[in-house]
């Protein structure tokens, strides 16, 4: 039997049939998040959502069971918080989530940890893995040798353009549930910067933008890790005034009455940022984003429709004043529109199937006795899942 059709029980494949999904997520927080994790937060309405598409989800995380997802296995008792940035917790986790794999039935893999990644290649079932991260420097280099044992997922355009011959299977924008996030249009006067204390976030340059623009700030968010607490010593206490609060990390109902009093949300990221989940929830509760035209910044907001975004730090402070003239509706509307878990679960369940087309066309491969790579073959299955016709002469040339 090839491996597509043990991993599958021979069944059909087919694009109306459910798909025995085991997800993986990481184990630093639950699923969903009491307050930081945003990649905890995409998982729980991924899988939410892909039930209600009518798949069943085994749902492998850390601590308890706060998803609709049909099975859960839990890899520890808690979530481990504070084991991020360490390589150990997660190489636990991924251990624990090999073996529960072994018994259990699934047809795919959808993993979102970086370590799970590395036993893809000794399944039968394809696994599929979404970048959350940078994919270019040494993420890049671990992607690439992973090679075609994984199909990868991007979160934006922006991500996939700085490794595009990595194995990409698709695109899919991670998504929100708008329904859970208030929405007012009477704004306070105050700007909020929520994220990481981190070089790459930088909320000093928020610091700056909004008290340039004679705004008191509010930042909240996580100053953990050592690299955090450095970064906060060096140019965040230097920066501190009465117009500077602090909140802390805030959790989700603290975040969202944040989000939608905030005149406007700062994101200066100083890096390419993949996407940014934290602009869409400032959306959807109609508070406009104010950011720096980098990575996926493009792609999330709709400069001068849903914010304004400056090509340079020293313009953030105008842009801060221009951002008042936006519609909260158009952002709230922008988010329906474009970031829901209904429209992410359709983007990775296309990116399933073409995951299993791809293991059966390496199964048909097997059969035929053809060296991997060796001879490109038709593909087995069209983008409609149906059969493709191979003329007798292509076959007999493929045997040779």
């Amino acid at each position: 039997m090839s491996a597509f059709a043990s991993a599958t029980n021979g069944r059909k494949l087919d694009n109306q049939k459910s798909l025995r999904i085991g997800m993986v997520a990481p184990p630093y927080f639950s699923i969903p998040p009491n307050g930081y994790g945003g990649i905890e937060a995409v998982v729980a309405d991924l899988v939410d959502a892909l039930v209600d598409r009518g798949h069943h989800v085994t749902l492998i995380a850390a601590g308890e069971h706060g998803t609709r997802a049909q099975r859960f296995i839990g890899t520890y008792e808690s979530p481990q918080p504070a084991g991020l940035g360490q390589p150990l917790p997660e190489v636990v986790h991924a251990a624990k989530v090999a073996r529960a794999l072994e018994s259990i039935e699934v047809d795919l893999v959808h993993d979102h940890t970086l370590a799970g990644a590395l036993l893809a290649r000794g399944r039968s079932c394809p696994t599929v893995v979404t970048a959350h991260g940078p994919v270019d420097g040494e993420p890049g280099m671990y992607y690439e040798a992973l090679g075609d044992s994984i199909g990868l997922v991007a979160i934006s355009d922006a991500q996939r353009s700085k490794a595009p011959h990595l194995h990409w299977l698709a695109t899919a924008a991670n998504a929100i549930r708008v329904e859970t996030f208030p929405f007012r249009t009477d704004k306070e006067e105050f700007a909020l910067f929520l994220g990481r204390f981190h070089p790459d976030k930088a909320p000093h340059l928020a610091i700056e933008a909004a008290r340039a623009a004679g705004l008191p700030i509010v930042l909240a968010g996580k100053c953990a890790e050592p690299i955090e607490r450095a970064y906060f010593a060096k140019e965040i206490e230097s920066r501190l005034g009465p117009d500077v609060t602090i909140f802390g990390v805030a959790n989700a109902i603290q975040k969202r009455d944040l989000l939608v009093r905030a005149r406007c949300l700062l994101f200066p990221a100083c890096w390419d940022e993949p996407f940014g989940l934290v602009m869409i929830e400032a959306m959807a509760c109609g508070t406009p984003v104010v950011g720096l035209r980098r990575g996926a910044v493009c792609e999330v907001v709709v400069d001068g429709l849903t914010g304004i975004l400056a090509d340079d730090p020293e313009e953030l402070a105008g842009a801060v004043d221009a951002s008042r003239a936006i519609d909260p509706h158009d952002c709230r509307r922008h988010v329906e529109s474009r970031f829901t878990p209904e429209r992410m679960a359709a983007s990775y369940e296309a990116a399933y199937r073409s995951a299993l087309r791809g293991n059966a066309q390496a199964g048909a491969s097997a059969r035929l006795g053809l060296a991997p790579g060796k001879i490109a073959l038709q593909p087995l299955w069209d983008t409609a899942g149906r059969r493709a016709q191979i003329s007798a002469r292509r076959w007999e040339t493929a045997r040779r």
